[in-house]
């Protein structure tokens, strides 16, 4: 152990600043790879995204978006850019970024790549637009390229650090400041935003983790709204289940025909009318909870009194996602002995 520690791992007593330091981008000697591809320190930054993207494609072969090629560019796009950025000098030499090789933690595990974090600039942007400017978590999602719920959270928790140093509480910033220097992070680039993760992924239903044989005839044009229907009677088609369904409608209206600025007019049209419709939806909400639910105020404490009907909760099959109970679930039978899975008659 001491031996390694005066040999090659003499190099993590003084970390490199703007690189990850992980074991994998050093040799058995001590040495980092990415200087030693480039000794005299020549900028071979677009030679080193060149590879990179490479690397990366062997890494991420076939993860590919299919529900929006705005999306899928701007992921593509953004896997250079949520190495850090080259700040890393050694000898006065800048070094290139990192590679996929330099984002492995741990060595006996080279299928695990270190993911990028939010930089503290991009948290701080997040929080801008959707507290100061008024703009919407899913406006803000689309914009950056980071997940509603992602946003959402970075919202709440810049709330708390907000409410912290009003109130004159200390916060943990040499803590963080050391983390986030050990971690891969998207920057945040005003004019030119990079994708942080993907936002539109298919949220997996219920429905449709079941085994399901359904037959059709050949003639007939099954479509994605029909394999919904068939999994359960109402279930929506997947373009209307992603997240941002404003994406697919924009991608769509541009397979059309429509140029950019009848997209962009449309598209902001309809962006109000559903802002207005949202916030008309919880008016009625908040007018029928009123109505049905009596206060009982106590000083301390706040009764609410609600009357229920037990077969509006449950359902007539007992499985009502209001009833007690309801998460626990119910076992499927689809795979169990004895049950026939094919279809005895076609419709």
């Amino acid at each position: 152990m001491f031996r390694w520690l005066n040999g090659p791992g003499n190099v993590f007593r003084q970390p490199l600043p703007g690189s990850t330091n992980y074991l994998n981008a050093y040799d058995r000697s001590g040495n980092l790879l990415r200087a030693r591809d480039s000794p005299k320190g020549r900028n071979s930054e677009g030679e080193a995204e060149e590879k990179d993207e490479d690397k990366e494609k062997d890494v991420d072969e076939g993860e590919t978006n299919d529900l929006e090629v705005n999306v899928e560019t701007a992921t593509v796009k953004s896997k250079k850019a949520q190495r850090p950025s080259p700040k890393a000098m050694m000898d006065g030499v800048p070094l290139p970024k990192e590679t996929a090789e330099d984002l492995m933690p741990f060595p006996m595990n080279r299928q695990f790549r270190s993911q990028a974090v939010l930089s503290e600039e991009l948290k701080n942007a997040i929080y801008e637009r959707v507290v100061v400017q008024g703009k919407s978590v899913r406006n803000v999602s689309a914009a950056l390229g980071v997940e509603m719920r992602r946003v959402g959270a970075v919202v709440r928790l810049k709330a708390v650090e907000k409410g912290w140093e009003t109130k004159g509480k200390p916060l943990a910033t040499p803590y963080s400041k050391a983390v986030l220097s050990m971690l891969p992070q998207t920057p945040y680039i005003p004019n030119d935003p990079q994708v942080h993760e993907s936002i539109n992924d298919l949220p997996v239903h219920r429905a449709t983790t079941l085994q399901l044989f359904h037959p059709v005839s050949e003639s007939r044009h099954f479509t994605r709204r029909d394999a919904g229907q068939a999994f359960q009677r109402d279930l929506k088609p997947a373009e209307d289940r992603i997240p941002h369904t404003e994406l697919y409608q924009m991608e769509k209206w541009r397979y059309e025909g429509m140029q950019r600025d009848e997209r962009i007019q449309r598209m902001r049209e309809q962006n109000e009318k559903d802002i207005q419709a949202k916030k008309e939806k919880e008016e009625r909400r908040r007018e029928k909870e009123k109505m049905e639910v009596t206060r009982v105020d106590h000083g301390r404490s706040v009764f609410r009194f609600q009357d229920v009907r037990v077969d509006e909760r449950v359902g007539e099959d007992g499985r009502g996602r209001a009833g007690v109970g309801a998460r626990y679930g119910i076992p499927h039978q689809d795979r169990k002995k004895g049950q026939i899975k094919i279809p005895t008659k076609v419709e």
